[in-house]
């Protein structure tokens, strides 16, 4: 632990920011595990999208907040929009 003031309250101020970023991060993961989730299972329509909407959404706040790059956020959207657009594909390719 350092010995000046300003930098004890820097490094607890840090550890504290790291947990939050690590909390979000989390957060995000979990509803792009959901949204991936529902499109594997065949849910409805509504679904599948009510759960898409939720991970942009969390996607954008976290890239907003600035604890990933928003280069980042758009990668992550574009692929699970990918995945959703192939799992449709194949649904059809299937049904035919």
């Amino acid at each position: 632990m350092p010995n000046i003031k300003s930098v004890k309250k820097d490094v607890i101020k840090s550890r504290k920011n790291h947990l939050r970023n690590v909390a979000a991060k989390s957060a995000m993961k979990t509803f792009i595990k959901k949204a991936r989730l529902a499109i594997d299972s065949g849910a409805a329509e509504e679904e599948i999208a009510k759960a898409i909407q939720l991970a942009y959404k969390v996607i954008d706040k976290t890239a907003e907040r600035g604890i990933i790059h928003k280069n980042q956020a758009a990668r992550r959207k574009s692929r699970l929009m990918k995945y959703y657009h192939k799992q449709l594909q194949q649904a059809g390719q299937n049904a035919s």
